[in-house]
């Protein structure tokens, strides 16, 4: 009896606006229409941290088993890392600007505020600008990333301000959030998942 509760449960999670989101290439799939497999996945996400089915996981349960592994990954970048969730919410931030992903940015520009990111840091972000003003560990971040997108490398200089400041962990999740987004945002791109009509974004997104 429990079990089927729990399920009705999922099943209104998954029809409910999240997945109202997504675009029209991976139509929403619905509790009914799972394997098992999804199933199993979509009962761990929803009874996880994030509380919910959203963003790019419709898309990945069509591959069940990269469902489960990314969505490991996610759990861990996101809620468990080193990094201070300010400064890893600003990185996610990067990330969907430079992919053009607007679900991403609309999902995590408000939780970038809450954690403590100054307003006009998300707003430079969100225009693809330098912000003027950051604290330290903000500006190395900025860095960082900005290198590693776009140099595919980064420097001595910053990978030692990174290195004294979050320390060899840190740089390694610092680099794992920003990989691990690059693929949420891909996927959100592929997939064609959009904000809500009428939500306010700072680009366009990307394909249009």
């Amino acid at each position: 009896m429990k079990a089927i509760l729990r399920l009705a449960a999922v099943g209104l999670l998954l029809t409910g606006s999240a997945f109202a989101l997504t675009g029209e290439r991976m139509p929403e799939m619905t509790l009914e229409k799972m394997t098992p497999a999804q199933r199993s996945i979509a009962e761990a996400i929803i009874n996880g941290p994030r509380g919910r089915m959203s963003g790019p996981f419709n898309t990945w349960l069509r591959s069940p088993e990269l469902a489960d592994r990314l969505q490991k990954v996610g759990e861990y970048v996101r809620f468990k890392t080193s990094l201070d969730k300010r400064i890893n919410e600003m990185a996610i931030l990067m990330t969907a600007q430079a992919w053009g992903a607007q679900y991403e940015w609309y999902a995590h520009a408000p939780l970038a505020v809450k954690a403590g990111l100054d307003p006009q840091v998300v707003a430079a972000i969100g225009a693809g600008r330098k912000p003027e003003k950051m604290k330290d560990d903000e500006a190395i971040v900025w860095e960082f990333s900005t290198q590693l997108r776009r140099d595919h490398g980064v420097d001595d200089a910053i990978y030692a301000k990174a290195l004294e400041k979050f320390g060899e962990q840190g740089i390694v999740d610092l680099v794992a959030v920003n990989g691990y987004y690059d693929v949420v945002s891909m996927t959100l791109n592929v997939a064609r998942v959009k904000a809500p009509a009428g939500a306010e974004m700072p680009f366009k997104q990307a394909g249009e």
